[in-house]
């Protein structure tokens, strides 16, 4: 069952991310708010993948168990001042946003950062081999080549995991993804949430493990007030007490199980402000 008019937001944050995603889930669907019977579900980079495992009907509890298996063997990236100098370059050097997604998309296509088929095949690994799903699901990419934002969904045609491949493809950290003949990079580029794609919802939550972007335009907050007046919504982002586990790496899957933790134990202080913007 899903709620007409409600759309649940899911951003981008890395394998904590995700893992502070599926404790929060978890942690309120405990106290009674089940907002995974939202009727829109926008995932971008670590949200596409919690939004596709919550749109194939996985089960919570089963996914926050997942998020304690024990990461040896798993690789460890990491988000480096460089990296995030390059990112910071590209952005405020001026030109159009198209412009400077390119930037960024040129950047990763001349980065040396693997094999697209087997970062495809560890998305697979961690999100099953589902098809699309019946409900409305949206997931955020940005083609490299034109730096135009994309959206993936049932109608496109795409595979669902190498669409959540592409959302979650950190350019310089992992190699862009093609589909259907382009290659795309993390969603993420674009805004940390996308929230804007919520459009159309009169109810809408958004967690949000990364607040800040280098474009005011794309912060999840003016996305938002640009949905107009009428919309009831609340952006749940790390509180201090989680932002610790949350944010001592996201790309390290050796942190995920204090992250999903600290998203379950963060759902009681959150309650307040998710039954603000959420029918009941």
């Amino acid at each position: 069952m899903t709620r007409p008019g409600t759309a649940l937001v899911l951003g981008g944050g890395g394998v904590t991310g995700i893992a502070w995603e599926i404790g929060l889930l978890l942690g309120l669907a405990e106290y009674g708010i089940d907002l995974t019977e939202a009727e829109t579900l926008v995932g971008t980079s670590a949200g596409s993948v919690v939004g596709a495992l919550v749109a194939c009907g996985e089960d919570l509890e089963e996914m926050y168990a997942s998020q304690f298996v024990d990461p040896s063997g798993e690789e460890v990236a990491k988000m480096g001042a460089g990296i995030i100098a390059r990112f910071a370059l590209a952005y405020l050097t001026p030109g159009s946003p198209s412009r400077k997604l390119r930037r960024i998309g040129r950047l990763a296509m001349r980065a040396r950062t693997g094999d697209e088929t087997e970062r495809v095949e560890v998305i697979r690994s961690r999100m099953g081999d589902h098809a699309w799903p019946d409900r409305r699901l949206l997931i955020a990419a940005v083609d490299a080549g034109s730096g135009e934002p994309a959206v993936f969904d049932k109608t496109t045609g795409v595979d669902l995991v190498r669409a959540v491949s592409a959302s979650c493809a950190v350019p310089l950290v992992w190699p862009p993804v093609v589909v259907n003949g382009r290659r795309y990079v993390d969603g993420g580029m674009r805004s940390p949430n996308n929230a804007d794609l919520a459009r159309g919802a009169s109810h809408i939550i958004v967690f949000a493990p990364i607040v800040a972007s280098y474009n005011r335009a794309t912060r999840v907050d003016t996305q938002l007030i640009g949905l107009g007046p009428q919309v009831a919504w609340s952006v749940i982002a790390p509180d201090p007490i989680a932002a610790h586990a949350v944010n001592a790496n996201m790309l390290d899957p050796r942190h995920r199980a204090q992250a999903a933790r600290a998203g379950r134990q963060q759902a009681r202080r959150v309650l307040d402000k998710v039954r603000a913007a959420w029918p009941c």
